[in-house]
């Protein structure tokens, strides 16, 4: 009897093995695709959390120190540093700065960014109120020179007088890049830190039982709010309101969801820049991909998988920022999802049917096809900025739409042949699909 009880479950555990192995990588992920989908103006935020002020990185580090350590380590806590503290934070050659600059190192007390360009933030009194502006200069990492620097050029440039030492951080850049301004106006911390994402931590802090905001419990499409808050490019939200234009905002308008606090809805707070098919703009080439950086958000909502309800932490790590630009993942953050054969596809049965290229090459890389280069960090940068519209752009859409063709998967490879020619590589492969067909009224044929 009992050997026939070992051999019974040595068969279920055999036909469990099986269907295991047969079922998509996705099904890790049915609960989550699952969850229902609840209303983009419902308050998350928890009713305890109410009332609760932020107390900054180091009381999270007493409960969460491996968490804190990793972070530590990531960009977001260097996305603005304090000077006096960090010297090494300078990545600028000064020696070089040049002759026309309005600024000094030494006058200069926090640098922003460092992995692609950083600028720097001088104290300057702004409309009677003491607040920082950024040099007329910030130096391209990418490149190794000092580039002129603009910012009042942006969406706002009605809304602020033409000169850096009258553009406040305070409305343009400290939102994202201080925890706590957002929705408090005090730099509570000079980084993007916990309390960025998980709201004001003092009664969690104070008695740990206390609920506190998590984005990963909540519908999906909800969950990606703590990353749009500044990973999606908006305008002010008065200016949603009728009869409200740009120059009513003189000095005060403001990029970033101002007064906004995780879980709140953030479709209450931010405006998301306008985007219309087949019209190009600062932002957005004309189908929709970006041409500035911090564009991950207006690209991805418009792609099927967000829609399914696949969320920026599958595939980043907020506590690590694993899985990045200088240090992708590669075809394994796809394939943790994808796999050949499945419901989900790739539709193929290996990956150089799918591709046509060989395996180990260039062009059998997820994102080297699925999220090519499409915009700058400065007009003199190279293309360095990922799209998040996953799906494949053909050829024929590039030329379409009348982008670079450098912001084309195919010919970034392939320079030595044209957006036609490599159109009709992809015809003679059978790889086009019906609803790529739809073009503008002048598109290529």
């Amino acid at each position: 009897m009992k050997k026939i009880f070992i051999g019974f479950t040595l068969l279920l555990l055999m036909v469990a093995g099986i269907i295991w192995g047969n079922l998509p990588k996705i099904t890790p992920y049915y609960t989550q695709l699952t969850k229902t989908r609840i209303s983009l103006n419902l308050d998350l935020q928890p009713k305890e959390q109410k009332g609760a002020h932020f107390v900054g990185s180091q009381e999270c580090k007493k409960c969460h120190e491996e968490k804190h350590h990793d972070w530590i380590l990531s960009l977001h806590s260097k996305i603005i540093q304090d000077i006096k503290v960090n010297p090494d934070a300078v990545v600028a050659d000064f020696t070089a700065l040049p002759s026309g600059a309005d600024f000094t190192l030494a006058q200069a007390v926090y640098t922003i960014g460092s992995k692609f360009t950083q600028s720097y933030m001088i104290p300057e009194t702004i409309n009677g109120k003491k607040d920082f502006r950024l040099g007329n200069y910030q130096w391209n990492e990418e490149i190794k020179k000092w580039q002129e620097f603009t910012p009042y050029q942006e969406w706002y440039q009605d809304a602020y007088p033409h000169d850096n030492k009258e553009l406040p951080t305070s409305n343009t850049c400290d939102g994202c890049h201080f925890t706590g301004y957002m929705s408090t106006g005090e730099r509570i911390e000079p980084a993007i830190s916990c309390e960025s994402c998980h709201g004001p931590g003092s009664q969690h802090t104070e008695n740990p039982d206390s609920v506190i905001f998590k984005a990963s419990l909540t519908d999906p499409i909800r969950t990606n709010e703590v990353c749009f808050q500044c990973h999606m490019r908006n305008r002010d939200k008065r200016l949603e309101a009728p009869y409200i234009h740009i120059e009513d905002l003189w000095r005060d308008a403001k990029d970033y969801p101002d007064g906004y606090e995780p879980g709140n809805p953030l479709i209450s707070y931010k405006l998301p820049a306008p985007f219309a098919l087949g019209e190009e703009t600062e932002e957005f080439w004309a189908n929709g991909t970006a041409k500035k950086y911090r564009t991950q958000g207006n690209e991805y909502i418009h792609d099927r998988m967000y829609q399914h309800g696949i969320t920026c932490i599958n595939c980043h790590d907020p506590h690590k920022l694993t899985n990045t630009a200088q240090n992708s993942q590669g075809n394994a953050a796809c394939l943790k999802c994808h796999s050949f054969g499945s419901v989900i596809g790739p539709h193929q049965n290996t990956l150089e049917e799918h591709t046509h290229h060989k395996d180990d090459s260039k062009g059998s890389s997820c994102i080297e096809c699925h999220m090519p280069k499409t915009a700058k960090h400065t007009a003199r940068s190279p293309f360095s900025v990922r799209s998040h519209l996953f799906s494949f752009t053909y050829p024929a859409q590039t030329k379409a739409y009348h982008m670079p063709p450098e912001t084309n998967a195919c010919y970034a490879c392939h320079k030595d042949k044209t957006l036609d020619s490599l159109q009709n590589n992809l015809k003679e492969w059978g790889k086009l699909e019906w609803e790529k067909l739809e073009l503008p009224p002048d598109g290529f044929r």
